[in-house]
């Protein structure tokens, strides 16, 4: 099964952005409820260490969005299936995708992920924090 946003056909950007924002209060608007408190809570998980965190930034800072695993585990003094076990744990987050390509593994940001996670984290627009 495909994990592709539906688009809905007639709505402008204010429309789905009032929607997306219905759907997923910020932390100082609602209080989160359990499932989407343990939904978050392995993202966060999987940000929580640094070889991951550094992982997503050069996964994500690559210019035509993408990156071969051979770039990726030479700016590491780990082992290939080690850098292989960070990667599984960000694409479970889903925080990355990526595809097989003959020998090599491409992987790229999944910004929705990380756009909810900003969206979460992001104070109302009046400012007010009490």
């Amino acid at each position: 099964m495909s994990k592709q946003e539906l688009v809905v056909l007639g709505q402008d950007d204010a429309e789905a952005n009032a929607n997306a924002d219905a759907c997923c209060p910020a932390l100082l608007t609602a209080p989160l409820g359990e499932e989407e408190a343990a939904r978050l809570a392995k993202v966060f998980k999987a940000l929580g260490d640094p070889v991951r965190l550094r992982l997503l930034s050069m996964i994500a800072s690559r210019d035509g969005g993408e990156i071969c695993v051979c770039d990726l585990t030479p700016a590491f003094e780990l082992s290939q299936p080690t850098i292989s076990h960070h990667l599984k744990l960000l694409r479970q987050a889903g925080l990355i995708d990526c595809e097989r390509r003959g020998t090599w593994v491409y992987y790229w940001l999944l910004p929705e992920t990380t756009d909810k996670l900003a969206g979460i984290l992001a104070r109302p627009a009046d400012g007010a924090t009490r």
